[in-house]
């Protein structure tokens, strides 16, 4: 495979079922050879916090269910407090860690996609990024899917197959819950001083948005495509700027 340049690590971020899980299969689906030269994406290794999540919930289930404790969540479902937020993101940089330990002599061209998404109510993006490490920040750059908190709710709806509520692409929310954990994003708040880049960890970390409320990611088709290319094409541009390729 002739060698190009890939993006280290890519944050894809977003309101729950905005694209980002959809994005990650197209690209996992696209042949290596054209992923690197067109999308800059490598060898693709996934960081999500939703099946670190999902275990929490089944721990819960099977702990109430033996009389015993709830370790995560009360019996509505939703966090115990907001420190497990943290601990999420946490536990993506710690997987990462692992990561650059094991490719370390590695030549090849890896890429990790690291997904999750962030509301206001329990500290939105602002607190996620206290929460990422320095390497993980050096390594970065962002790609936001952007689409409305109704877009965000009519995809939730539509997606949701009862028989995976695991599922990585088929899982929902309650309507109640995605109102109360996601109606309120703060992206706008901490992109507002640059177009380009945010400060994390000490480190101006590149970023692009990528719109998607006319929603071209289920359908995986050219427009999807011709959007994606467009986006990481800039986001490629800026992370020349940082010398980090």
């Amino acid at each position: 495979m002739p060698t190009h340049p890939c993006f280290d690590t890519l944050l894809i971020l977003a309101r729950p079922a905005a694209g980002k899980s959809e994005i990650i299969d197209f690209l996992k689906r696209t042949p290596p050879e054209l992923r690197l030269e067109k999308f800059h994406v490598g060898q693709i290794t996934e960081f999500d916090d939703f099946p670190m999540l999902w275990t929490w919930f089944e721990e819960d289930a099977i702990l109430e269910r033996l009389g015993y404790p709830r370790l995560h969540t009360n019996s509505d479902g939703y966090f115990t407090g907001v420190h497990l937020w943290d601990l999420l993101i946490e536990r993506l940089c710690l997987n990462h860690l692992k990561w650059l330990r094991d490719r370390k002599h590695d030549t090849l061209c890896h890429t990790a996609l690291v997904e999750f998404s962030r509301g206001s109510e329990h500290g939105g993006y602002q607190r996620a990024f206290q929460h990422l490490t320095p390497e993980v920040a050096r390594r970065a750059a962002i790609l936001y899917v952007n689409v409305s908190w109704q877009e965000s709710l009519r995809k939730n709806q539509k997606r949701f197959n009862p028989n995976r509520p695991d599922s990585i692409l088929e899982h929902s929310l309650e309507d109640q819950k995605l109102d109360r954990l996601y109606r309120e994003v703060d992206w706008e708040q901490i992109s507002a001083a640059d177009s380009e880049f945010i400060p994390i960890q000490g480190v101006e970390v590149p970023y692009t948005v990528f719109e998607n409320e006319d929603d071209v990611t289920t359908a995986r088709g050219d427009a999807l495509e011709v959007r994606l290319t467009s986006a990481l094409t800039h986001l490629w541009d800026l992370w020349l700027k940082t010398g980090r390729a």
